[in-house]
C-alpha cells in the first residue's frame, strides 16, 4: 500500500512538473512592454537579447527562455521592431524573433520643409538615426544613382504613407520614397510635365511653391497657372514662400524689400526660373494641379482683403494687381499683422 501510495506521489509529481513546463513554455508568461515594441538594435547577440528582454520586463528570467530557444532552434539574432502582444506564450516569442517576424513601421510623411526636418522624423521613428540620414540626403553620390542630387532629394520624398522594417537604413528607406515617387510618374503625368515644358522634379519644385502659397484648393490651379504664365514669358516668379524659404524664417507674415533682396539661389525675387528644387513636399492633388492647370492669362494673384476667406484675387495687368494688393496690406495694417 506504502509502495502504491509514493508510485501515485511520483506520477502526480511528473504530472505537475508537465503541466507546469507547458504553461511556461505555451501559457501568457510573456510580458507586454510599455511601448508594445521589443526593439534589437543590429549587431544584438543572443546574450544581449536576454538583457534586452530582461530589462525590459518582458522577462522575469532567462532559464525557461533558454530552454524555449533550445527546443526551437534560435541562435540567429534577428534585428527589428518585434510587437509584442498581451498574454503572449514564450513559444510564440521564440518563434517570432528566430522568424524575425518583425512589426513594421508605418512612416507618415505630411508636409516637410527641409531635409533636416525629415532626417529628424527618420530618427525618430527607425533605428537610422538622423544624423546618418541627413548624411545621405546631402552626398551627390548617393542620390546620382536615382537622378536625384543635393537640391532635388526632397522630390523623392512625396507625401505618403510608407510601410518599412525598423532596421532598414538610410539608402533603403530613401529607396522605399523613390518606389513611391516612381510609382506616382506615370508616363501619362510625364507627357503632361513634358507639354509644360518642365519634368517631374520641375513639376514638384513649383507645386511646392503652391502649397506654400496657398491652402485653398480651388485657387491652386489658378496659382500654377500664373506661374506657368510667368515661365512661358521669362517673368520673375517673385514667390514669397521662396523668400522664407531662403531665409529658413517659416513664420514672416511680410514680406519686405529687405527680404527680396536676400542671396540665395532659392530666392525667385532675384533669379529667374523656378528654384533648384522644391521648398516643402507637396500634395498628390497640387502637383495634378500644375499638370492639369488651366489656360489663362493671368500674370499676378494677392491674397485676398477679406482673410476670412483665405482665397485670392488673380488679375492680368499690373494696375489691378496694386489695387488689390494695396487693399491687402491695409487690411495688414488695421489688425497690426507684422
Amino acid at each position: 500500500m506504502n509502495k502504491k501510495k509514493v508510485l501515485l506521489a511520483i506520477a502526480l509529481v511528473v504530472l505537475l512538473t508537465g503541466v507546469f513546463t507547458l504553461y511556461k513554455f505555451f501559457g501568457p508568461s510573456v510580458s507586454q512592454p510599455d511601448s508594445k515594441y521589443l526593439f534589437i538594435p543590429t549587431g544584438t547577440d543572443y546574450t544581449s537579447v536576454k538583457k534586452i528582454l530582461k530589462e525590459q520586463h518582458v522577462l522575469g528570467g532567462d532559464t525557461w527562455f533558454d530552454w524555449a530557444s533550445k527546443m526551437i532552434g534560435y541562435n540567429k539574432v534577428k534585428p527589428g521592431r518585434y510587437e509584442i502582444a498581451k498574454g503572449s506564450s514564450l513559444v510564440n516569442l521564440v518563434r517570432m524573433l528566430r522568424n524575425g517576424s518583425q512589426k513594421p513601421v508605418d512612416f507618415v510623411i505630411t508636409k516637410l520643409r527641409t531635409k533636416e526636418s525629415l532626417a529628424g522624423r527618420i530618427g525618430r521613428a527607425f533605428e537610422c538615426d538622423s544624423l546618418e540620414m541627413l548624411q545621405f540626403l546631402n552626398n551627390p553620390d548617393s542620390l546620382r544613382e536615382y537622378g536625384l542630387d543635393t537640391n532635388t532629394a526632397m522630390a523623392a520624398a512625396m507625401p505618403l504613407t510608407y510601410t518599412i522594417r525598423w532596421n532598414t537604413g538610410a539608402s533603403g528607406i530613401f529607396g522605399h520614397f523613390y518606389q513611391a515617387y516612381k510609382t506616382f510618374w506615370t508616363d501619362a503625368r510625364k507627357q503632361k510635365a513634358a507639354a509644360l515644358g518642365l519634368d517631374p522634379k520641375e513639376v514638384i519644385t513649383l507645386a511646392s511653391i503652391i502649397d506654400e502659397e496657398t491652402n485653398a484648393p480651388a485657387d491652386k490651379p489658378n496659382v500654377a497657372s500664373t506661374y506657368l504664365n510667368r515661365i512661358r514669358i521669362g517673368m520673375p516668379l517673385q514667390a514669397d514662400p521662396t523668400v522664407k524659404f531662403a531665409l529658413k524664417n517659416f513664420g514672416l507674415r511680410r514680406i519686405l524689400k529687405v527680404h527680396t533682396e536676400t542671396a540665395s539661389p532659392y530666392n525667385t525675387y532675384v533669379n529667374r526660373g523656378l528654384p533648384p528644387g522644391p521648398i516643402c513636399t507637396p500634395n498628390e492633388s497640387t502637383i495634378d494641379s500644375v499638370l492639369n492647370a488651366p489656360k489663362t492669362e493671368y500674370l499676378y494673384f494677392v491674397a485676398n482683403n477679406d482673410l476670412s476667406k483665405k482665397t485670392h484675387i488673380f488679375t492680368t495687368n499690373y494696375a489691378d494687381h496694386l489695387k488689390y494688393a494695396h487693399l491687402y496690406q491695409q487690411e495688414l495694417d488695421k489688425r497690426n499683422i507684422k
